[in-house]
């Protein structure tokens, strides 16, 4: 059930929230019946990645992605490697941020803002700094400061460092002009992966710059 005003989430911020993500489905619904039909074809069933996030001070929520990869497993019965997964289609919707439109229902939802931390795995948790588990002190969001500051050309640390940033310098004129930065971002196709990874490499802890 979609929540009216969640935690963590200021009246102005939702208000806002809630307005552009129904005038966004309302205006992209056709377009997102074409993008289910071309992942069905590309990636099989289910159509849709879900998987458990920290949210708002940590508090788990399922997120929802547009699958960009199909299931192949090795002989050891274990997934193959992102890059060997990853399907053209798949790398043509991350290039344009495709995949992530589901999540805007999580903004409806409540569990996300279209603005804010972006919600990492839930493996992570033990392995932030305190400064670092202050990024979820807020409600995560669909794009963020360090999307449109390097997004994962960024090294962890720097990226990390750029949420808590958010945290503390929120205000609703800077949503705005990141979501401004963000269309740029997303046509000028920058920071899709990090440099040598089909993804991003996984964060294993605080380390020094």
């Amino acid at each position: 059930m979609a929540k009216l005003l969640p935690a963590g989430i200021p009246v102005s911020k939702r208000i806002f929230d809630l307005l552009l993500t129904t005038l966004g489905l309302a205006i992209l619904s056709p377009f997102l019946l074409v993008l289910i039909l071309l992942v069905w074809i590309n990636h099989g069933q289910p159509v849709f990645f879900r998987q458990v996030r920290p949210g708002y001070k940590a508090q788990p929520f399922r997120i929802f992605k547009f699958r960009t990869m199909r299931d192949l497993y090795g002989s050891d019965g274990n997934l193959l490697p992102d890059a060997e997964r990853l399907t053209r289609f798949g790398r043509f919707m991350r290039s344009f941020s495709l995949d992530e439109i589901p999540e805007l229902f999580n903004v409806l939802l409540g569990d996300m803002s279209l603005v804010g931390p972006r919600p990492l795995l839930t493996s992570y948790l033990p392995r932030y700094s305190a400064e670092q588990m202050r990024r979820h002190n807020v409600v995560p969001g669909m794009t963020g400061w360090a999307q449109v500051n390097g997004r994962n050309a960024l090294s962890w640390p720097k990226r990390l460092q750029m949420d808590v940033w958010y945290v503390d310098n929120w205000s609703f004129w800077l949503d705005i002009k990141i979501l401004f930065m963000t269309v740029i971002k997303v046509l000028k196709r920058e920071g899709i992966s990090e440099p040598g990874q089909a993804t991003v490499s996984e964060f294993m802890g605080t380390e020094e710059e």
